[in-house]
């Protein structure tokens, strides 16, 4: 039998994923740039397979839209702690908006779509918002999020970025 989290937990749960991140890194990292920070897993291929779509298809090319950390690096687990999660917890993307409120999973994904990526994802991604019930996104995430280094394995090490988009992903 599957044994379910206390109420208080499964709240707190979902309190931390639109909890404002706290003021001391976060505002050090937004106060001259006002990009969104996306931490993502460094070593899962599926994760850095959507951050490479993601610089494909950001709307903003010249500057881009977002910044990336992985979730292992220091910048990601100052931001993790300050979002009300474990620095160690790898388990789910994390979208951190300049105003240092963080969002999990599938409203993660939603809103970095949102504010990411151009003509169709960004439509697209604001259509799910409005219909696709978190619970449910959330779900299908989880799913994807247990199984991901099954589907396309693991890298030894974390991905900081690389010549082109070195300016846009923070260690």
């Amino acid at each position: 039998a599957t044994r379910r989290a206390p109420a208080t937990t499964r709240a707190r749960r979902r309190a931390c994923a639109t909890r404002a991140a706290s003021e001391p890194r976060s505002r050090a990292l937004f106060a001259s740039d006002d990009r969104g920070i996306v931490l993502y897993d460094g070593v899962c291929n599926l994760c850095n397979g959507a951050v490479n779509f993601a610089l494909r298809h950001d709307r903003d090319r010249a500057r881009g839209s977002v910044r990336f950390a992985a979730l292992q690096s220091s910048v990601g687990r100052a931001l993790l702690v300050e979002a009300g999660r474990d620095a160690d917890d790898i388990s789910s993307i994390v979208y951190v908006e300049a105003s240092g409120t963080a969002y999990a999973k599938s409203e993660a994904i939603l809103r970095i779509g949102r504010d990411l990526l151009g003509a169709p994802f960004g439509g697209a991604a604001r259509v799910a918002m409005w219909a696709v019930p978190r619970v449910v996104g959330d779900w299908v995430y989880d799913r994807v999020a247990d199984n991901r280094y099954s589907i396309l394995g693991r890298r030894d090490e974390c991905r900081f970025g690389d010549d082109e988009d070195d300016d846009r992903f923070l260690a």
